[in-house]
């Protein structure tokens, strides 16, 4: 069994406070290293965020889970595999920004015995990741590289949809979770170094928590920024999306219902994006399928479940539509950062917007568009994505 050699090292804990001595290098090294934590918690909450407001939205619209809702069993629950550094560090962070109880965290690692702080705080510890992964709807890897084989193989007989798995395993690709896990709702976020000179952007001296409430950070961690040294591949958010759609699904909402709570979740009123528009730009069917599909849709209909790995792989419509439409990235980017502003509330203060969709250009250009299909792999073209920028 290995265990974590920087445990008591101190110069190596992100908490540790930089010393006037240390070298150059060593703390460009620290600052790189937080960089890549503070996105991939700022991330994994937003994530978790939009999932969770989705669900409270549709509790407070829907008689059917009112009872449900008055206990708190609609609340999302977010199970971790892995109690080192990245799961410790994910947990105070869907804590403190995510409005997520500790009732709804558990963790699943080798050495319970050593969380006691967060056991302390009211998240569940045990050693069971076939019990966890049974219990949660969200699912996040935080082990070892060196462990994924043996996780994987002892959780592949227990994943069921509608759970979602958020790798923050490095240097185990996508097709290979796949393989793994002989499972497609997964979601690995890949990320790149814009630059090697880190500085204290990051705030390496203090936690994550403390380094998402600052609104510089907030905003160099923004999906499509063009200011972050550390950015996240443009098929994360088209992944996010697309899990939410898969998360209606799974609760028997049909594409109207669906795309009515998601710009209700997704777009405000008023609006500081559109101060000279009557109304933000909304989703319609064709945001996320092709118009072929979208047609055949009865009113009643579901949007199909994604495979959230082609999603990762392949063109999408969505991706497609937040290339073509700054001014959708622009609200997107809005949303990520409302998130965070309102971090000690589990909704995410944004008020519904009224639909019509015969008002929005980035959707009508939409329509004209050779739309694929994600449904099945082999309607797929594989083309190179693109990242979109915010301004």
């Amino acid at each position: 069994m290995m265990s974590d050699v920087t445990m008591n090292l101190k110069s190596f804990q992100l908490e540790h406070v930089a010393g006037e001595s240390e070298q150059p290098l060593l703390l460009n090294l620290r600052c790189h290293s937080k960089g890549l934590v503070v996105n991939a918690c700022a991330h994994a909450v937003f994530f978790c965020k939009l999932l969770n407001t989705i669900r409270q939205e549709w509790s407070e619209k829907s008689p059917q889970t009112a009872a449900i809702e008055s206990i708190g069993c609609n609340s999302l629950k977010v199970g971790i595999i892995g109690g080192g550094h990245i799961g410790k560090q994910l947990v105070r962070a869907l804590l403190d920004l995510s409005g997520i109880t500790a009732q709804n965290i558990h963790i699943s690692t080798r050495r319970p015995e050593i969380l006691s702080e967060l056991q302390q705080l009211g998240v569940e510890c045990f050693y069971d990741n076939g019990q966890l992964v049974s219990w949660a709807d969200v699912v996040f890897l935080c082990c070892l590289p060196s462990h994924l084989l043996h996780v994987c193989s002892g959780i592949r007989a227990t994943l069921r949809e509608p759970c979602l798995v958020y790798s923050l395993v490095s240097a185990v690709p996508l097709p290979r979770l796949k393989q793994l896990l002989s499972y497609s709702a997964i979601v690995r976020p890949q990320y790149q170094c814009a630059s090697h000179n880190f500085t204290n952007e990051w705030r390496p001296n203090g936690t994550i928590t403390a380094a998402l409430q600052d609104p510089a950070v907030v905003k160099a961690t923004c999906p499509g920024s063009p200011k972050g040294k550390v950015t996240v591949n443009a098929k994360w958010l088209e992944a996010v999306f697309y899990a939410a759609l898969n998360s209606c699904m799974w609760q028997h909402l049909s594409h109207q219902e669906t795309l009515k709570l998601l710009n209700s979740v997704c777009f405000s009123e008023p609006c500081h994006v559109c101060v000279e528009k009557e109304t933000c730009p909304l989703f319609v069917c064709g945001s996320f399928v092709n118009q072929t599909f979208a047609a055949s849709l009865t009113q009643q209909d579901t949007f199909p479940w994604f495979d959230l790995t082609t999603v990762q792989l392949k063109e999408t419509p969505f991706g497609q539509l937040l290339a073509r439409c700054v001014h959708l990235q622009n609200h997107l980017a809005q949303l990520y950062h409302a998130s965070f502003e309102a971090h000690t509330d589990s909704r995410m203060s944004l008020c519904p917007a009224t639909a019509d969709p015969s008002m929005v250009t980035c959707h009508e250009s939409m329509s004209t568009m050779t739309a694929l299909d994600v449904t099945g792999t082999e309607s797929l073209e594989e083309v190179p994505h693109t990242d979109f920028e915010t301004s």
